[in-house]
């Protein structure tokens, strides 16, 4: 059969779109962890799917295979690896001691895991590219993910109630977020084919180290005050707002 144009144009491209299966894999396994009552290995699953999700899309633009079909196909990879995921493991962890609240709250996570990707594809070309609106959906998961692991890792001693209530809220939390008009800082005006000064790379290992010093709780410490963050740049533009308002009185 003859090779045309039109035939290639109906392929894939396999580097970027591997990235996306492997995070795909990764959320998978992590329900399957979760499953097996294996809940720090699906917490880490989770924050496996993160960095290779972030990768795929790096690695379509540094290689200029970015296409249609591998959009469409990282919207249903994070669906499942942010959005079921983190619901599936965080109820099978410890809000099924909430009966039917504890499945509403996971049940409203993956909802607004659905309409946040949903809006995101449709609002890619006309939002401001510094900044998502709303909560990322793997930030998202990566609160749950760390609180998860953070709890099971340090074996920390809190009555199973108190627990998972505490789970609710950040569950509810986490999916919220998602769908609200907070400005997060998306971190996109950062370019891996430029070049950076020397204590660039020096502040990148010490974020290394600083990471390894004790994963569960840097990694939850820090999505806590990212999952902050929009928050308080959308109060203080709002304050600004307003003194703006106050001076052309």
């Amino acid at each position: 059969m003859i090779d045309t144009p039109e035939r290639r144009r109906r392929g894939i491209y396999l580097l970027p779109n591997a990235f996306t299966t492997a995070a795909l894999f990764a959320g998978f396994y992590a329900v399957v962890q979760a499953m097996g009552g294996h809940y720090e290995a699906a917490a880490i699953a989770i924050f496996v799917a993160m960095v290779l999700d972030g990768m795929d899309g790096r690695v379509a633009r540094l290689t200029n295979t970015q296409s249609a079909f591998g959009e469409q196909y990282d919207s249903l990879s994070d669906m499942t690896s942010f959005g079921v995921a983190p619901a599936l493991v965080m109820y099978q962890w410890v809000l099924h001691e909430l009966g039917r609240w504890g499945w509403l709250a996971a049940f409203v996570y993956v909802a607004c895991a659905a309409l946040r990707l949903a809006r995101f594809n449709i609002n890619t070309a006309i939002v401001d590219k510094r900044f998502f609106q709303g909560l990322p959906s793997p930030s998202a998961a990566a609160l749950i993910a760390g609180f998860v692991w953070l709890v099971v890792d340090n074996r920390l001693a809190v009555p199973t109630e108190a627990l998972a209530w505490v789970g609710f809220g950040v569950t509810l939390y986490a999916g919220l977020s998602m769908v609200s008009n907070a400005p997060f800082y998306s971190g996109k005006t950062f370019t891996l084919g430029r070049s950076v000064p020397f204590w660039v790379i020096l502040l990148m290992v010490l974020a290394f180290v600083f990471v390894s010093s004790n994963p569960p709780v840097v990694l939850f410490g820090l999505f806590v005050v990212y999952g902050l963050s929009g928050w308080g740049l959308m109060f203080w533009r709002w304050q600004r707002a307003r003194r703006l308002q106050r001076l052309r009185r």
